[in-house]
């Protein structure tokens, strides 16, 4: 691939942390749209995240297809990420993952929104994708409709599955799946006390916009690859 060294190191490095940290484990994934050409994106071949190199990262048409698959196997899952790329010009990459700190809040009507201020980022309203409704396994047809359902917000739960984070960035995905993860836990263990209160939309807008700044970013971002082992990376 004809891309800059470090844009694939960093990838790598999304992978680690998102290992490291916990999000992940032998299952998800993250990818990151071609820098040159925005009808192709970037993925690793079907690989434990903690375990991705630069050598298993490969690029794909947007609809799934590989560009030089070199008999390597792929994520069955893929059309997650082209149809989010296809619907979402301002998307730059893309997480999606399993946490089971998170599949509770997919498959019950409790509302998974945010209460603490670093989770700001997951956003104010967080939809849940049921596959049910429409289709029965994983398509292109329903990567585009789980596209639908996540429109412009950051953040979609997909009911007894997980959850996907479209962004700007890898470095934003990656807070804002370690973040997600994190309110999930802080909120169960907060339902059972009493009535949460949880951030307002202003409060959640004003501190996302805090969380967004490059200075806050490359903080996190820093100490999540040092625990990943990337540090020097």
């Amino acid at each position: 691939m004809d891309i800059n060294n470090d844009i694939l190191q960093e990838l790598v490095t999304a992978n680690r942390i998102l290992a490291r940290e916990g999000v992940v484990d032998a299952y998800g994934h993250v990818s990151i749209r071609h820098p040159s050409r925005p009808d192709r994106y970037i993925l690793s071949q079907s690989r434990a995240p903690d375990l991705v190199d630069v050598t298993d990262l490969m690029e794909y048409t947007l609809e799934g297809e590989p560009i030089d698959q070199q008999g390597r196997t792929m994520y069955s899952e893929r059309p997650i990420h082209g149809e989010i790329y296809e619907a979402r010009d301002d998307v730059l990459a893309v997480v999606h993952n399993h946490s089971t700190t998170v599949v509770p809040f997919t498959v019950t009507d409790t509302p998974l929104k945010a209460m603490f201020h670093l989770t700001a980022i997951i956003g104010y309203e967080l939809p849940v994708w049921d596959i049910r409704d429409n289709f029965g396994d994983t398509t292109m047809e329903q990567g585009r409709d789980l596209a639908q359902c996540l429109e412009d917000r950051r953040v979609a739960l997909m009911r007894g599955h997980g959850c996907v984070i479209a962004g700007k960035s890898v470095r934003e995905v990656v807070m804002a799946s370690v973040y997600l993860q994190v309110n999930a836990g802080l909120l169960l263990d907060s339902l059972g006390l009493g009535e949460v209160k949880y951030l307002t939309q202003g409060e959640v807008e004003l501190m996302t916009e805090g969380q967004m700044r490059p200075t806050s970013q490359d903080r996190a971002w820093e100490y999540w690859a040092n625990r990943a082992g990337r540090g020097d990376i």
